[in-house]
């Protein structure tokens, strides 16, 4: 699975093995290593994110904290997006 970036000790990442039709474009974030019980963040196209599911019970603070550094990288997140899986489409 392709990491995008890293948030202090949270990997943010894409699953490699993404659906057919591919899913629209969002990270799935981990503490310490990527698992099956991410937390998942659909981006949108005006560069914000919203949560599609906090599988790892993190606090309203972390997910804030997250949310913001994910938006922040939304270009890059995009970018890899496009270069790993060929194909863009988004959530809204």
């Amino acid at each position: 699975m392709p990491q995008v970036f890293k948030i202090g000790s949270y990997w943010v990442y894409f699953w490699a093995n993404e659906s057919k039709p591919l899913e629209p474009v969002h990270v799935h974030i981990a503490k310490g290593k990527p698992s099956a019980n991410a937390t998942k963040f659909w981006i949108t196209k005006s560069g914000k994110c919203l949560l599609a599911g906090n599988n790892s019970n993190y606090d309203n603070k972390t997910l804030h904290y997250l949310a913001k550094a994910i938006e922040a990288n939304t270009d890059i997140i995009i970018e890899k997006w496009v270069a790993f899986f060929g194909e863009i489409t988004y959530f809204c």
